[in-house]
């Protein structure tokens, strides 16, 4: 069977769903994989959704051991457990995943910045 790409990429941020189950658990693996760490309302924030669902899914991934959290100051800080088993498969899903992300998701996952750039710095 065949798909076409536009047809693939008009789905967003969902490509994984069926397999994740949600799409906000799919958009804080792909925050976790492309910052290599963040905390609830960063990732909340971010992605412009509600911020007991993230902090679900990170409580989630720590409880089955995908993520690891550290405190910094009174913030919990969660990144990927280099320990776990299938990371490496699971790195290379959402990196195939996110070539099927509509552009202007691809692009802000792509760009790795947390705040704009100063006014008039070079790029």
């Amino acid at each position: 069977m065949s798909f076409d790409i536009n047809i693939i990429s008009i789905l967003g941020a969902s490509m994984l769903e069926a397999l994740l189950g949600t799409k906000n658990r799919e958009l804080t693996l792909q925050y976790l994989l492309v910052f290599k760490e963040g905390y609830a309302r960063e990732i909340a924030k971010y992605f412009d959704v509600s911020l007991p669902s993230i902090q679900n899914q990170l409580k989630h991934f720590e409880e089955n051991g995908l993520a690891l959290s550290k405190m910094s100051g009174r913030t919990k800080v969660y990144f990927f457990n280099p320990r776990y088993v299938f990371l490496p498969e699971l790195t290379t899903l959402l990196d195939k995943a996110r070539l099927y992300y509509k552009p202007e998701l691809k692009e802000k996952l792509d760009m790795q910045r947390k705040r704009p750039r100063r006014v008039g710095k070079p790029l």
